[in-house]
Order: structure tokens, then sequence, then C-alpha cells
């Protein structure tokens, strides 16, 4: 059962760190609040590190390293497929893909969950998509670009949760800081190329410093989940972050939900039940 609340919990965070990243990237280049909100991450880093420090091997932090590349690239397509303007789109594309990858390859690299578990885990792919519809909705056809980035963050973020649960759990929170680490040299580098200046104003900075902190220990969160679980069913409880930002943006933006929103959210807790048989 603890895999599946340290799972809940993360993808709660996750879902609250997209939402405060993407309250910044209103006012900012989303490379700069990457980089920016990933930095100001570091301080928790380091206590987590010493209060979980752990004995990683030399597997265990190229896993982190792989991990933190794949997660900050896809970050970056996200925010640059949200530009589009068809949310209702591109986050059920990006969160059903990052939940679909992991579990395909759970299925490869784990023992074989039972009936239910894995029942949940499609309850959670539903639940996903049903959370993620945003309000309105447009009928016209989504731009074959537009697509193909939601796909490609979301391909992404399945790989981050993959690689990121290989790591033992011997390591410590070493692997989430080698996350870090290779994230931010990522995000610095493609700063540099690009020309973006990463000062953010104070308002930007403050949702940034929430996001990275928020991200921080989701990633803890996972990788503790993903330790202890089957990576295909944490995953996809993971996954589920899409529920957080829906609340949020309807207490913090007051948006109303959808009654096939309010379904979505109904689903996600069966997937919890399910998940944790």
């Amino acid at each position: 059962m603890l895999p599946i609340v340290l799972a809940a919990v993360s993808a709660i965070a996750f879902g609250a760190a997209d939402f405060s990243g993407g309250k910044a990237s209103r006012r900012a280049d989303p490379i700069a609040v990457t980089v920016v909100s990933q930095l100001l991450s570091v301080p928790l880093l380091v206590v987590l590190v010493l209060l979980v420090p752990g004995t990683p091997t030399a597997g265990d932090i190229a896993w982190g390293l792989a991990a933190g590349v794949a997660g900050a690239a896809g970050v970056m397509l996200l925010y640059r497929a949200l530009a589009g303007g068809m949310m209702a789109v591109v986050a059920p594309i990006t969160a059903i893909t990052a939940a679909v990858v992991p579990i395909i390859a759970g299925l490869f690299t784990a023992t074989f969950p039972g009936g239910p578990a894995l029942t949940g885990a499609g309850l959670a792919v539903l639940a996903i998509a049903l959370v993620s519809l945003g309000e309105g909705g447009s009928r016209r056809a989504a731009p074959t670009r537009l697509v193909g980035l939601a796909l490609a963050a979301g391909a992404l973020f399945g790989v981050f949760f993959t690689l990121l649960g290989q790591a033992d759990e011997s390591a410590g929170m070493w692997p989430v800081a080698a996350v870090r680490a290779s994230s931010i040299a990522f995000g610095l580098a493609l700063a540099a190329g690009t020309g973006v200046r990463l000062r953010l104003g104070r308002r930007v900075l403050v949702w940034a410093a929430v996001a990275g902190l928020l991200d921080g220990a989701a990633n803890a969160l996972f990788l503790g989940a993903a330790a202890r679980g089957h990576l295909s069913i944490i995953a996809a409880i993971t996954a589920l972050y899409p529920a957080s930002t829906v609340l949020l943006a309807l207490v913090v933006d007051r948006e109303r939900l959808r009654p096939v929103q309010v379904a979505g959210l109904g689903f996600a807790a069966g997937a919890l039940v399910l998940a944790s048989i």
C-alpha cells in the first residue's frame, strides 16, 4: 500500500508543479522558467540527500542522469505545445503517453502484476484523459505539428518515469540529485544556445520557485514508490497528475469543472483502489 500512497502524493505534487510552472510561463519564456525553477530546488535536494543518503552505484547515477535530460526536454516540449492554444488536446495526449510508456516497459522489466492492478492501471489511463479535458474544447482538428509535440513530450515523460524507476532503493536520493544535475545542465546549454535570458520578475520567480520545489519533491516521492512497487502500476498512478492541475485551476483561476472531469476524478479514485490490490 505504501508505494501506491507515495505515487498518489507524487501525482499531486507533479500536477501542482505543472500548474505553478504554467502560471510562471504566461509571463516568461518556458525555458527560463524551467531552468530557474530547477536551480531553486537544489537546496531541497541537498536536504533530501542528507536525510536519505543511500549507497548508489554508478548505474543508479547513470539512470538519474539520463532521466533528467528526458524530463527536462519533455517539460520544454510540453510548454511549447501548450502555447499552441489547444490545451484540451495537448494535455490528454501528453499525459496518456506518459502513462503508457512505463506501463509497457514495466511489463518487460518486472514481475507481471495481478489482474486488479492492471485493471487499475488501465482505469488510470482513462481517468487521465477525462480530467485533462479543458472547458469548452474545440472540435477543429489539431495541427499535426501540435499533436507531434504532445506525443513527443508524453513519450519523454514516460521515458523519464521508466529510467528513474530503474534506480535501486539502496541508492537513496542520489538518483534524484543526478536528475536535477543533468536537467539543469541541459537547460543551461539550451538557454545559452537560444539566447534566452534567465532573469525573471518577482511574481514569476515565486511561481517558478513553487514549481521547482514541488517538482523536486515529486521526483523523490516517485523514486520511493518505484523502488517499492511495480513500475507499470506506479507510473500509471503518478501520471494522474492532471487531476491536481484541474483542481488548482478550479480554485485559483476559478475555472469551471465539466461533468466529464468530475467523472475522471471518480475513475482516478477507483484506479487507486484497484492498483493497491
